[in-house]
């Protein structure tokens, strides 16, 4: 299980979700496109971090391949439907649920072999878990981009990707190995880590 924390009470992310996430909601549990893609490149069990992760059925593939999870989101609604499902499946053991506002939480420097968000953005975020992620791993984030916008004209600007966003903001000696659109008002990152350069400047 994991620690509520009392100071996200009044969050309003955390409302907002666990809302969406409250009674009558039915997680499906299947894991991201980009996250199945991720996995497959990892070739030994490690560690993953997934950010915003909501009742994650990524969280839950990367378990089941052998890695050890963060998985950390404002809603203690969705992690407790994430730590049924991965009890049911037998998979608590290599889960760690984390109850945090990702606007102020930070994971440490150069941990994870993977860390992945497949639905949030936040700028200040990112350069945080770029440094995350160990030498050699990986880094999958899907967010929306500006055309969002177009469509949601009140969908605030701080959570869409600017053009060439995030690939752009990767520092050197990061290889990406594929950035692309997706149907919609998505796009898709995916980047590998040198093996000898520092994560960051």
């Amino acid at each position: 299980m994991f620690s509520t924390r009392p100071e996200l009470d009044d969050n309003p992310d955390r409302l907002r979700w666990n809302a969406k996430y409250g009674s009558g909601f039915v997680a499906s549990f299947e894991p991201h496109p980009l996250a199945v893609e991720a996995l497959a490149l990892l070739a030994v069990a490690g560690r993953v971090l997934e950010l915003a992760c909501g009742p994650s059925g990524n969280a839950l593939r990367a378990a089941a391949n052998g890695h050890r999870v963060v998985a950390v989101d404002a809603s203690d609604v969705a992690l407790r439907l994430l730590a049924k499902e991965a009890d049911r499946r037998g998979l608590s053991g290599l889960l760690t649920l984390v109850h945090a506002d990702l606007k102020s939480w930070r994971p440490e420097p150069e941990r994870y072999s993977l860390v992945l968000c497949t639905g949030y953005w936040d700028a200040d975020l990112f350069q945080p878990a770029v440094r995350a992620v160990e030498p050699g791993g990986l880094l999958a984030w899907e967010a929306c981009t500006e055309q969002a916008r177009q469509e949601r004209p009140s969908f605030p600007a701080a959570w869409c990707l600017a053009a060439d966003q995030p690939a752009s903001l990767l520092p050197p000696g990061w290889q990406v190995l594929g950035q692309n659109d997706v149907p919609g008002t998505r796009r898709r990152l995916l980047a590998r880590a040198s093996l000898d350069v520092p994560t960051a400047e």
